[in-house]
């Protein structure tokens, strides 16, 4: 369904995947001067479906203004269209903030403070000789703004996902998953006057006491035996040469019906790679483990898991988010356009996510009848 926006942009589905649009979506065109400077085509659905073409189809910008011309809905150079896709970041932006909100994800910054997620994505660009990128980048939480990203290379050192491709300003709170559950990662947040909190990676994330023994993390999370309660840890991670990083330890046992899908998901990666699964995996996953630098007293692990919660949510989308990537020539032009780029993405990912939902609830067809404009009763 990722490519589902995508295709009706260019298609007879148009209209339906109008239905799925925030109510407001043309008047934030104007609010946010997506069409100001256009003195032709100025409507809002004709750009919108433009850059749709674009981004959900992966097109070239040369390939999309010719669709376009041909489709009749708009005249313009590969140029133009590049000026007018930076012009419609913040109509993008609140867009995607829009659909977020329908999506159940608090986004009003009652907190007072900004939350950073952190994650990556490798972009292939089409054609024989398309480059291979990863793309870093990070989003604010509540507020859901792309506050920064960096492409490097795809392969060698310093280009996987850390901590440390991220720059850290002092008072920054931190989220990120598994891939960034390193030692000097989180010491690189820490050093900056950041916190962090990270998914535990059992087989990477390196643990102790606050004496500098070994820290018994499977025998410390398994005593929590039922789902509910949350357990609690002092510990600190090392990463050679430095200081270490002390922190907790929060934990949470899963549901029966949670630790069974995250079984049968490690007995197929198994099978797929050939490898044995061992016993420890499996007592592990029965668990949601976080390390958290975040103060005690500001944050109980209650809130922390809450907080991690929020970015589990999000990470649904940016799953859907990685795959639309891969399609697409990222423009490295500059940072105004690049953004823009990636918040249609998300766009994208975000009505991918929406037209699933209602598909799912909506048997057998997957569509509201009564939200096509072209429906006719018979009776």
């Amino acid at each position: 369904m990722s490519g589902t926006a995508a295709k009706a942009a260019s298609n007879e589905d148009w209209d339906l995947l109008l239905t799925f649009f925030p109510d407001n979506w043309r008047d934030l065109a104007t609010e946010t001067g997506a069409l100001k400077g256009l003195r032709k085509n100025r409507s809002a659905e004709s750009l919108l479906r433009t850059l749709l073409i674009h981004l959900g189809c992966g097109h070239s910008l040369r390939e999309t203004v010719v669709r376009a011309r041909e489709a009749g809905l708009a005249d313009l150079s590969d140029v133009a269209l590049l000026k007018r896709l930076r012009k419609s970041r913040d109509w993008l932006y609140a867009l995607c903030v829009a659909l977020f909100r329908e999506h159940g994800i608090a986004v009003s910054a009652g907190e007072g403070f900004q939350v950073r997620t952190f994650d990556a994505t490798t972009v292939q660009e089409p054609g024989r000789t398309g480059s291979l990128w990863r793309l870093h980048y990070s989003v604010n939480l509540p507020s859901l703004g792309c506050d920064f990203f960096k492409l490097t290379a795809t392969e060698g050192s310093g280009t996987g996902e850390s901590f440390t491709q991220f720059p850290i300003r002092p008072g920054d709170y931190v989220l990120a998953g598994r891939g960034y559950s390193t030692g000097v990662g989180i010491r690189h947040v820490a050093a900056a006057g950041g916190y962090v909190t990270v998914r535990a990676n059992t087989g990477s994330l390196v643990l102790e006491t606050t004496a500098g023994k070994e820290f018994d993390l499977l025998s410390s999370v398994e005593s929590v035996s039922q789902a509910g309660p949350v357990g609690v840890w002092t510990a600190r991670t090392t990463a050679k040469p430095g200081p270490p990083v002390a922190g907790r330890i929060c934990a949470l046992r899963k549901t029966d019906e949670a630790i069974e899908v995250a079984h049968a998901k490690i007995h197929q990666t198994a099978r797929h790679s050939g490898k044995r699964v061992q016993p420890e995996t499996l007592r592990f996953a029965r668990y949601v483990i976080v390390f958290t630098t975040y103060p005690p007293e500001a944050f109980p692990a209650q809130q922390v898991l809450e907080w991690y919660r929020l970015r589990w949510q999000v990470e649904s989308v940016f799953r859907r988010f990685k795959s639309i990537a891969q399609l697409g020539h990222l423009p490295k032009h500059d940072d105004e356009s690049a953004k823009a780029w990636l918040y249609g993405k998300l766009l994208v990912a975000l009505l991918g996510e929406k037209v699933v939902r209602h598909a799912m609830a909506v048997s057998p067809w997957g569509y509201d009848v009564a939200q096509r404009p072209d429906s006719q009763s018979l009776a």
